[in-house]
């Protein structure tokens, strides 16, 4: 008898196992997600994707009473994030992204995994928030398009003052801070109506104008629809002169250094520069909307590399709608696409990932 049981169960096996090794092969192998580097291959990779932020459940953590609670109820949570995100500071672990349609400052912590949202209340509610900056005294200086004038608040969303009035500005978009905090460095559109296309020197504590430079133009020191800024660790400032196509360098004071940048499809020309920000080394990176991009140059206007390239979904490194950018003291690059409503991290390779010392 024990025989014809084991006999029967070596035919029931043989049967059986050929149908279970089909169905097994008809089970898709599941995809491996492997982040893009830049440069890419063969060149050596500098930069590696690291996240997206787009909502709060991007940084909250997803605590064991809340998987319950889901799980008994069906809820799917409180889920808040970006609608039509802009500009971005990054300061210790803190990423701040204007967004122009919530009328808000958008905080992600990474380091305390708390989600923030604060300007829309008075005092101090934004009407157009656009650029935005990071004192190294932990003040956020926001550029207000449409109430004209600069917001200030403090890291956790307290508001301080106002800077500039209308008056004083006519479109003003992008906003820096001076290395030792005493000064702004604001950027006035304009448009075509008038010769308000210039950056504006403010002190940073009162608001006084200090020096107004530029007009609507293409020579050295002129602008023709200026739209971000940034301020480099030595001192030099970088402006995005979009409707010249190019790159202004000024130093502290506001005197003309030099430009960089033409009209152009090819790497290290422009078709639609927008958002700017410089890093520790003095490398500037410019945000190109019509190339779906970010260009790297030397602090002589030579491209180094590219980050992105224009795609149709919001996979990680593809780009519609690139707006503003931001490098943290750490290196990570913030890059923020307004079609598809995120902010996209790069880690340097020779940075740990567990680093979290922006």
């Amino acid at each position: 008898m024990p025989y014809k049981i084991n006999k029967s169960l070596r035919c029931l096996v043989s049967l059986l196992l050929p149908l279970a090794l089909a169905a097994c092969s008809t089970v898709p192998p599941q995809e491996v997600f492997i982040p893009p580097v830049y440069p890419a291959a063969p060149d050596e990779p500098r930069f590696i994707f690291e996240r997206s932020l787009r909502y709060n459940t991007n940084i909250e953590p997803l605590t064991t009473a809340k998987k319950l609670r889901r799980y008994a109820t069906g809820e799917v949570g409180n889920i808040k994030g970006l609608v039509k995100p802009y500009g971005v500071a990054v300061q210790d672990g803190r990423v701040y992204v204007t967004d122009t349609v919530q009328r808000a400052i958008i905080m992600f912590d990474t380091k305390n995994n708390q989600y923030k949202q604060f300007g829309s209340e008075m005092p101090g509610q934004l009407f157009k928030p656009v650029g935005i900056d990071i004192s190294m005294q932990g003040e956020i200086f926001v550029a207000d398009v449409s109430a004209r004038h600069i917001s200030v608040f403090d890291l956790t969303g307290n508001f301080l003052r106002y800077l500039g009035n209308k008056e004083m500005f006519r479109r003003p978009s992008g906003v820096s801070v001076s290395r030792d905090g005493s000064k702004i460095y604001v950027i006035d559109t304009g448009g075509v109506d008038n010769q308000h296309h210039q950056m504006l020197i403010l002190d940073s504590q009162t608001g006084e104008r200090l020096k107004t430079i530029g007009e609507r133009g293409g020579g050295n020191g002129q602008f023709n629809l200026p739209l971000q800024i940034s301020t480099a660790i030595d001192g030099s400032v970088y402006v995005v002169d979009k409707g010249n196509f190019r790159i202004q360098a000024f130093d502290a004071d506001g005197n003309y250094k030099f430009s960089f940048g033409t009209l152009g499809r090819y790497p290290g020309q422009f078709f639609s520069p927008k958002g700017i920000s410089t890093d520790v080394d003095g490398n500037i990176y410019v945000v190109d909307t019509a190339f779906g991009n970010v260009q790297i140059f030397n602090n002589k206007g030579e491209l180094l590399m590219v980050i992105g390239q224009r795609g149709q979904n919001s996979a990680p490194g593809n780009y519609m709608l690139p707006a503003g950018i931001d490098v943290a003291e750490d290196g990570r690059v913030y890059i923020v696409d307004q079609f598809f409503r995120k902010v996209d991290v790069y880690r340097p390779i020779s940075l740990q990932q567990n680093s979290t010392s922006e």
